[in-house]
């Protein structure tokens, strides 16, 4: 009789037996089968972009060819190309009026390798990692640490944002505070108070640590601080608190503010030592941007012209589609369904409420759970969204995330059209 286990039964690690897949990727399958039948579907889940709709910079595109044609293909420095970094640097002394040197930059493939980096540089196992939800993989990041999680239930009047108030009762003991903003699924910024109001609860707290105890960290990601709207602005912590500056770790990249989710080039910085933990960890991961990457990227960004060009044509792009969709929403809401928005502020989300629990669908059932709205709107209005509790909120809530990166004009009108056809089908429970 043969010992040898079965693949099924195979042990592997207590941390990947028990991470879980992405909520959004599992949707994504549903949302592929139904296409695959041939049904119309508005697949507003991924945050990504559609490249035939948002396409690179021009000039962008052709800084990589020529790159890969001057044979840019070996491996860049593990901190990343020190052109870039000086651009970078540059960039972030023009925008948020700080000085960061070049050693003080990391470049890598992307904001994920770069989060991943700083939970490995900064939180041990057991350490306690305080983070709002909903949010984008924090989740994920702090069970790969090894790490313990602390949730913060943001509120819808406060923009899904938290508050110094609901976040100090859990900072005393924390080593890491994960911040974004404008946020990742809601679309919203913190405004200048509700920033200061936790920068002054993480500056006492490092002021209450005795210098032989480990900071409190504060991780900011900004990967969307230019895409932002109207009178909103985005604000980061150094900027408000300088005393913040030794404890505080910044994420960004060009992944999306100029759509190019693909090209694989996003950049930490903050505490030197820190980012040189950081730029260890991934030396030996090997999560570098590619080297002709980021040479184009150097280049390009450095031509600050063609970049506030295309921001002010894509920015504006952006904005018609998440106004577009806001609008129609309001209108439905006006109409009596049960339905509202968070107007627009920033990134390619949009904060939309579905409160369809209690009503009837047409087959004689009832809604009863945030599952059977997301599949209501999927199978009768052909709409993908992604619900706030695959982002860790609460699995009651009603509240979802639309993003616009893969939405034309037309597709707006459209996506509202039949979404209202859908909520006319359902019936108040008698």
């Amino acid at each position: 009789m043969s010992n040898t286990a079965s693949p099924a039964n195979y042990r592997v690690s207590h941390m990947a037996e028990n991470l879980i897949g992405s909520e959004i990727i599992k949707l994504a399958g549903e949302i592929r089968e139904l296409m695959a039948k041939g049904e119309k579907i508005y697949n507003f889940t991924i945050g990504d972009f559609d490249p035939k709709i948002f396409p690179i910079p021009t000039e962008l595109k052709q800084a990589i060819v020529d790159a890969y044609m001057n044979d840019e293909t070996n491996y860049p420095p593990a901190d990343g190309m020190l052109d870039l970094r000086k651009v970078v640097a540059t960039a972030i002394a023009q925008q948020q009026s700080l000085e960061y040197a070049a050693d003080e930059i990391l470049i890598a493939g992307g904001a994920r390798p770069i989060i991943y980096a700083i939970f490995q540089a900064v939180v041990d196992p057991g350490d306690k990692v305080v983070f709002p939800v909903p949010s984008w993989n924090n989740n994920h990041y702090t069970h790969l640490s090894h790490a313990k999680q602390v949730f913060v239930e943001a509120k819808a009047e406060n923009n899904f944002l938290p508050t110094a108030e609901e976040l100090k009762p859990y900072l005393s003991d924390a080593t890491l505070l994960a911040l974004c903003s404008p946020l990742n699924p809601t679309g919203t910024v913190f405004s200048k108070q509700q920033l200061e109001d936790i920068c002054d609860l993480v500056v006492a707290e490092n002021k209450r640590r005795s210098p032989d105890e480990k900071p409190l960290y504060l991780m900011y990601d900004q990967i969307y601080a230019v895409l932002c709207y109207g009178d909103a602005k985005h604000y980061d912590p150094v900027s408000l608190r300088p005393e913040l500056r030794p404890y505080t770790i910044f994420v960004d990249g060009i992944s999306k503010s100029l759509a190019a989710t693909g090209v694989r080039v996003g950049w930490a910085f903050g505490p030197r030592k820190v980012i040189d933990k950081m730029k260890s960890i991934l030396g030996h991961v090997g999560a570098w941007a590619p080297k002709a990457e980021q040479v184009a990227s150097a280049k390009y960004l450095a031509n600050q012209t063609n970049v506030d060009s295309f921001l002010g044509s894509f920015k504006g792009e952006i904005e018609e589609r998440l106004n577009g969709f806001y609008n129609g929403i309001q209108t439905l809401k006006s109409e009596g369904f049960p339905v509202d928005a968070i107007a627009p502020m920033a990134a390619i989300y949009l904060t939309v409420k579905f409160d369809l629990k209690g009503f009837k669908t047409p087959d004689g059932s009832v809604i009863e759970s945030t599952p059977q709205i997301t599949q209501y709107l999927l199978q009768e209005a052909k709409l993908a969204v992604v619900p706030f509790s695959a982002f860790g909120a609460s699995k009651e809530s009603v509240w979802y995330r639309l993003s616009i990166g893969t939405a034309t004009v037309a597709d707006v009108h459209a996506s509202i059209e039949s979404l209202r056809a859908a909520l006319e089908k359902l019936k108040v429970k008698s």
